[in-house]
């Protein structure tokens, strides 16, 4: 308990904290009277009170987290979190149960945009709001918001923001303080947004849709207030205000808050991601298009590439927007989304998968491999950006790709094993894990998660979890070396 305890301590001032987020869907709610009201009144006073009293019993065990600290807290926080984050959709509709509000409040503070609810269309603006508010906090991690507060409250953030940055590259500092950093990274991530719901609202949404789809566009989550998604609008204008504020958001927010301090374009062509995560990303999506095109699927071109940009670039960048039921397509083109959405995004940013640094360096460890095998004597360091990459970081990077992969079969094969056809599992899993949204067949950008069993559910709530925190972060937890003095 005594190890515990500080970080309950401080999970107990986040979560005190987080009772403030519900203020804005409450003042719209109380702004339109949608009948919601009552809902976010219990859910402050609950929430705040759990904070508070959690408070009380730990207040004597403060101290300066370590390491380990930050993984436990980190892991609690978004766990934790969801599970208070349901109480407006659990008082609001009744007969939801809270399997799956979890599985949508997670879904949403994971940024993967995969949803249980139907008849988006007719639910009050506020709830609408509330989930594509999960999906904006999300979006940069709610643990690094609290850093740039937590020297108030007396904690240090360095441990915490390390286990929440997801890459590999976690000790790079961009400003000499944390907070300072979680600071500028905040800044960056508000003024992209703003820019976005300004060209959102010009393209033709109305306001609320324009700020609603900003949080869900900005933090790479999917979630909208239409049933129809993007298919709603039938806009090429708004459709490619979108895929450009997702390419935007799928680059490290670190090279944009780099690009920004120098007053320069140059930061983003020293990314060694960024190019690459354009170069695979619209590559992509055009050669999707071609053979969209080839398979007459679309009557003519242009009409392939706009559906084939759109919907590329929503899955690559684990978005899980949709303008059309891609499920109809030839699988060729679908599975091939699903697999971009597995490593193109890059670290650092809004994305999920495994991140275009990871890909890129198994790709050059196995070509060192290879050369290995001709060359045995041959010293054959892997560089990225013209820098060497340390042993143990390629180490780290093989140990990540291995608990993937073992991850992904594993649910794979109890989602078969309880009932559902191969496809289903196999891409709900990896829409899951990949922070993506929607899959194919009965999961698929038509349908909802909804058809799905509490045991389904949950296994894809897991693989949401396993994948936003990036797996090491929350096995290691269950590891007995982790709980040794």
């Amino acid at each position: 308990m005594s190890r515990i305890a500080p970080v309950l301590n401080v999970l107990s001032k986040v979560l005190m904290l987080f009772s403030a987020t519900f203020l804005l869907p409450l003042a719209l709610s109380w702004l339109l009277a949608d009948g919601a009201q009552r809902a976010y009144d219990e859910a402050i006073v609950i929430t705040f009170v759990a904070g508070a009293f959690t408070w009380l019993f730990t207040r004597r065990s403060q101290r300066e987290l370590q390491t380990r600290d930050g993984f436990l807290l980190v892991l609690l926080a978004w766990t934790g979190l969801p599970a208070f984050a349901t109480l407006p959709l659990l008082f609001y509709l009744p007969g939801l149960s809270f399997t799956d509000a979890y599985f949508e409040t997670v879904s949403g503070i994971t940024t993967t945009g995969s949803t249980v609810l139907s008849g988006l269309d007719a639910l009050p603006m506020s709830i609408n709001l509330w989930r594509g508010l999960l999906v904006w906090f999300g979006g940069m991690g709610l643990i690094v918001l609290a850093v740039a507060i937590l020297p108030l409250l007396g904690v240090g953030g360095m441990q915490i923001y390390k286990a929440e940055t997801p890459g590999p590259m976690k000790d790079t500092k961009l400003t000499p303080r944390i907070t300072e950093t979680a600071k500028g990274l905040y800044l960056i991530y508000v003024g992209i947004s703003i820019a976005c719901g300004l060209s959102f609202w010009l393209a033709g949404m109305t306001p609320f849709d324009a700020v609603m789809h900003t949080f869900s566009t900005m933090g790479l989550g999917g979630f909208s207030s239409h049933d129809a998604s993007f298919g709603y609008w039938n806009s090429p204008a708004i459709e490619a205000v979108t895929v450009v504020f997702m390419l935007l958001s799928g680059i490290n927010f670190s090279t944009h808050f780099t690009a920004w301090r120098q007053r320069s374009v140059s930061a983003y062509r020293l990314d060694p991601e960024a190019r690459w995560f354009l170069i695979v990303t619209l590559g992509s999506a055009l050669l999707i298009a071609i053979y969209l095109r080839a398979v007459h699927v679309y009557p003519d071109f242009l009409q392939a590439l706009r559906y084939a940009v759109f919907n590329t670039v929503s899955i690559a960048t684990t978005t899980g927007f949709a303008n059309t039921d891609y499920n109809q397509w030839p699988i060729f083109a679908p599975l091939c989304m699903l697999l971009l959405s597995s490593f193109a995004s890059c670290s650092g940013s809004t994305g999920g998968g495994m991140k275009m640094v990871r890909a890129q360096l198994l790709f050059r460890q196995g070509r060192r491999e290879l050369t290995r095998l001709v060359h045995p004597s041959a010293r054959l360091p892997v560089k990225l950006a013209g820098q060497v990459v340390p042993n143990n970081v390629i180490y780290a990077v093989l140990a990540f790709a291995f608990l993937y992969v073992f991850a992904i079969i594993v649910m794979t094969l109890a989602m078969t094993a309880s009932g559902l056809d191969f496809i289903t599992a196999f891409s709900a899993v990896i829409a899951s894990i990949n922070n993506t949204g929607p899959g194919l067949n009965q999961v698929g950008p038509a349908t909802t998660y909804a058809v799905l069993t509490d045991f389904q559910t949950w296994i894809c709530t897991i693989a949401m979890l396993l994948g936003r925190l990036e797996l090491l972060t929350i096995l290691v937890v269950f590891t007995r070396t982790f709980w040794r003095a």
